[in-house]
Order: structure tokens, then sequence, then C-alpha cells
């Protein structure tokens, strides 16, 4: 079987409510509400007409689907957020580190507190990432989550100097946050789903509105939610280290809803961008050759797989699977990456 990437249309609505209500909770960006998914669909192909020389740094979405070219099933989707924070604040919690001294029990306390933050807003963001259950094999989620670098390369202008990425967190087998009853759920007297699936389809203000703006002191909360802070869910922690292998780096934010990690990166130094190549094709007919991932076409057009290349005549060849799937020939112009 052969996947491509490509860019989302309104015509697939319905494979992504089917993915959504596949996803368990905790997945804001993928909420099981067609409403809300076709309301995003809509945003992103506003996205993907909007093309033009010195363009302004807006707050955009592009959502991406992975598709079964041979049963033209999505099986697959993921979402890049150019500048977060532009039209709903965006929200952390940053943990940070309070040390008093008490002269006269010689005694030195450190603390850990939890504070609401929005110093991520303006940062880019890569999200939305879920593989359909049958199709976790093969590859297919790091084709996934590498082909929006190359998006990101391809489209570096439309993007900000640094990248975030949240990660779920700790959810019970009840569907649950731990994190969540002992901070949120104690201010706006709904329980985890209810938070979640309300932010997933009207934004996240109500956050601004009712929750406490004062720090929240860590070794005051249960024993339970303090040992999921900053932890991914079990499904999570593969995605995780691709993004550790990207050089993205945890650096003390945390999901206010679920206490899930945020990796951050600088844009220009994750790998998949900083090594990314651009060059014309020289070539369709290649048997054997480097294990990459090849992308080409502008905004609506893109569409990235899996093939081989091999650096030849100051361009590229590449396979011809490759070659048909991505719809290039001799001069066209290819990103790629190894894989």
């Amino acid at each position: 079987m052969t996947f491509v990437i490509r860019a989302a249309t309104p015509e697939d609505l319905q494979p992504l409510y089917e993915m959504a209500k596949l996803t368990g909770g905790g997945f804001t960006n993928l909420p099981p509400d067609r409403k809300s998914l076709a309301a995003k669909l809509e945003r992103a192909a506003t996205a993907f007409a909007r093309d033009g020389a010195d363009l302004p740094l807006i707050d955009e979405l592009f959502v991406m689907v992975l598709e079964n070219t041979e049963t033209g099933e999505v099986r697959g989707t993921s979402q890049l957020f150019t500048r977060v924070g532009q039209h709903w604040p965006f929200y952390s919690y940053r943990i940070t580190t309070l040390t008093q001294h008490s002269e006269e029990l010689e005694r030195t306390v450190t603390a850990e507190m939890l504070t609401l933050t929005n110093d991520l807003g303006g940062c880019s963001e890569v999200g939305g990432l879920f593989l359909h259950p049958g199709q976790r094999a093969g590859g297919l989620g790091m084709l996934l989550a590498r082909s929006r670098y190359l998006y990101i390369a391809a489209h570096r202008e439309r993007f900000g100097d640094r990248i975030l990425a949240e990660l779920r967190g700790i959810i019970d087998e009840r569907g649950g946050s731990p994190f969540w009853d002992a901070i949120g759920g104690r201010f706006f007297g709904m329980n985890f789903q209810t938070a979640d699936q309300f932010n997933g389809v009207h934004g996240n203000q109500f956050i601004a509105d009712l929750m406490p703006k004062h720090p929240v002191y860590i070794a005051m909360l249960s024993d339970d939610a303090r040992q999921v802070i900053g932890l991914p869910h079990p499904n999570g922690r593969a995605a995780m280290r691709m993004l550790e292998n990207e050089g993205f780096a945890f650096e003390g934010y945390v999901d206010i809803f679920d206490g899930g990690p945020t990796m951050l990166a600088r844009t220009d130094r994750v790998h998949s961008i900083r090594d990314a190549v651009h060059l014309p094709v020289t070539g369709t007919d290649l048997a054997k050759g480097e294990k990459a991932l090849l992308a080409t076409g502008r905004l609506g057009n893109f569409r990235c797989c899996y093939g081989a290349r091999e650096m030849r005549d100051g361009g590229i060849a590449i396979d011809s699977r490759a070659a048909d799937v991505l719809q290039v020939g001799d001069g066209d112009v290819v990103w790629s990456i190894g894989r």
C-alpha cells in the first residue's frame, strides 16, 4: 500500500469525524463534533488559498490528511498552527520555583509552583496528529509527523521563530484527569471530559474568565495530580521521543487541562527543517537509493510520501512510485529529508 500526505478538503469531514470519535478524550485539536471540525476545514481552506509576497504573519491553520492512494481512504490527520494566541489567549502552566530562607530557623525551603502564563503566544504549533488504530505500523506515524516539518520548510515565511507541540497528559481508565480534578475541576464545577469537549468546540476563553490567577503550590495538590505533571499519555510516549529526536525539549510548560508536557524548539533548529534539501528532479527511474520523505507543491497542492532518493547531477533522482504519488517529473522541484 502507498500513502500520501495531502491538504485536507471539506470532503474529508466524515473521515475526520470518525477518527475524532476514536481519540479517547483529551484531544482538543480533534473534537468529535461535526460543526467544530467543519469550521477547522473552512479555516484551513482560507489558509491554503492565501498566497502572495510579503504577507503578514497571522494565526492560520493548515489541516493535513493521510490518504491510502489505492483505496482513497483517509487514515490519519495532523495540523499546523502558524501563530497561536492571536484570536484566543494561549494559556499554559509553567513550573516555577520559589526559594525562601529563615534566619531564625536556619532553614531554606524550596517550593515548586504552577503559574498561569501566556508566554507561548506567537509560537507556531504542530498538533492534531492522529493515526487510525488500524494503520499504526509501517512508519505512518512518522510520515504524518515529519511531513509537517517539510511543509514548514517549504513555507517558512508563514511560521514563527519557535514551534511548540502539546502532548496529551495522563487520562485514567474512567476518562478523567487527576490533574484537572485537583485544579480546574475545583473552580469550574465540571469534569474533565466536559471541560475538554467545551474547549475543543468553543475555545478556552472560559479559562481566562474563571481560572485563578495566583500560582498554585504543587505540594498542596493530591498525590495523583503531582505524579502526572509533565508526563505524556502512554500512547504519546513515542510521539515525545520523535519530538526529542527533532530537537524539541521540555522547558517546564504543561497543559492547563491535563498537565501534559509542552515541547518547544527553535524553528530553524528542528532537524527535519534544518536538514531538508530543495532540489530539482533529475530522474524518476531510481531502482535503489536512500529511504527518504519526499514532498512537493505549495499550500493546498502540497503532497508528501515515502520514497527513495539519490543526489544526482545537481538535483535529485527518485523512484517511479514516489514520482507517481507526488505527480512530478524531471525539472520539478521537491523537498526531501532522509528517513
